[in-house]
């Protein structure tokens, strides 16, 4: 196959308008694809943000940061969609909804046509299965944020093609990101690993081995991670995590990965982390204080 000149995403939310920056940064035409006006402009306005803070830090030259905005181009339609090479879904974590967008873009995209999707837990053969072309279909999972891990983990499924997978591969390295290979299993490899993780220190905080504040310092002082794991929950968002958890046990029904019921809780609660104000930490003064759960 020929080099991927021209890629579509679908959804412009945080991990969206991410890696549309990204692949427009590398030179590549891109399309961003929203299901309305105003997420075209909260889409837009989160590309010029980040590309604003990368100016501003002397990251990036005025010009260059222009001549990005001008390779990203938002729609509405799915039939503007129908030249590009490569279609990546960053749409919500429903299989359901992606299911209905593939099938849609079926008919709208030439046969040679790549898609891919960000998915963190869904398998991808539930993906390709609900289009005509399952073997042109991969996982390019990105990492938040986009701008700046360079980790993507790019997945081929039973039914992937040798040459899909390879330009998938070369896509990844092409916009500057590190590609590891992963089988579509639930999580791939690094959610396969984390999510565990997290689950456990919740279940350490609900039987007392010790408080937010001590297993966050502990994980980070004792094992040199950047941030302790309910730091990361809030972080990543508590029913993300719990979404995520729930896809994975259906997926493996091991115990290590079902959801503890504090977390079940938060969610009922709507303390999802950072983006609500409160999660484990309460985010609503000049810096984060753990909350206290009664336990």
């Amino acid at each position: 196959m020929a080099r991927i000149e021209r890629v579509a995403v679908l959804g412009c939310g945080l991990m969206g308008s991410g890696i549309a920056e990204v692949i427009a940064k590398a030179g590549i035409e891109t399309w961003v694809r929203e299901v309305n006006d105003d997420l075209v402009a909260k889409g837009r306005g989160r590309i010029e943000k980040s590309l604003g803070r990368a100016v501003d830090k002397g990251k990036l030259e005025a010009a260059e940061r222009d001549r990005v905005l001008e390779r990203v181009h938002f729609t509405t339609e799915l039939g503007a969609l129908a030249s590009v090479d490569l279609v990546i879904e960053a749409v919500t974590e429903d299989l359901a909804i992606k299911n209905k967008m593939f099938a849609a873009l079926d008919e709208v995209c030439g046969a040679d046509t790549i898609f891919a999707s960000n998915t963190s837990s869904l398998t991808i053969a539930d993906m390709a299965a609900a289009t005509r072309r399952p073997g042109r279909f991969v996982g390019l999972h990105f990492f938040n944020p986009v701008p700046v891990m360079k980790l993507v983990e790019v997945v081929r499924t039973i039914a992937t093609d040798e040459d899909a997978y390879t330009a998938a591969l070369d896509f990844a390295r092409a916009i500057g990101k590190e590609p590891v290979e992963a089988r579509d299993t639930s999580g791939f490899v690094v959610n396969r690993l984390l999510i565990p993780y997290m689950l456990d220190a919740i279940r350490a905080l609900e039987t007392g081995v010790a408080t937010i504040t001590d297993i966050d310092k502990a994980m980070t002082l004792g094992t040199g991670y950047p941030m302790g794991p309910f730091v990361l929950s809030d972080f990543v968002g508590i029913d993300t995590l719990h979404k995520a958890a729930e896809i994975m046990y259906e997926e493996f029904r091991e115990t290590r990965y079902a959801s503890p019921p504090l977390l079940k809780r938060m969610v009922s609660m709507g303390w999802y982390g950072r983006k609500s104000g409160r999660g484990f930490y309460d985010y609503s003064g000049e810096s984060p204080v753990p909350v206290e759960l009664g336990l």
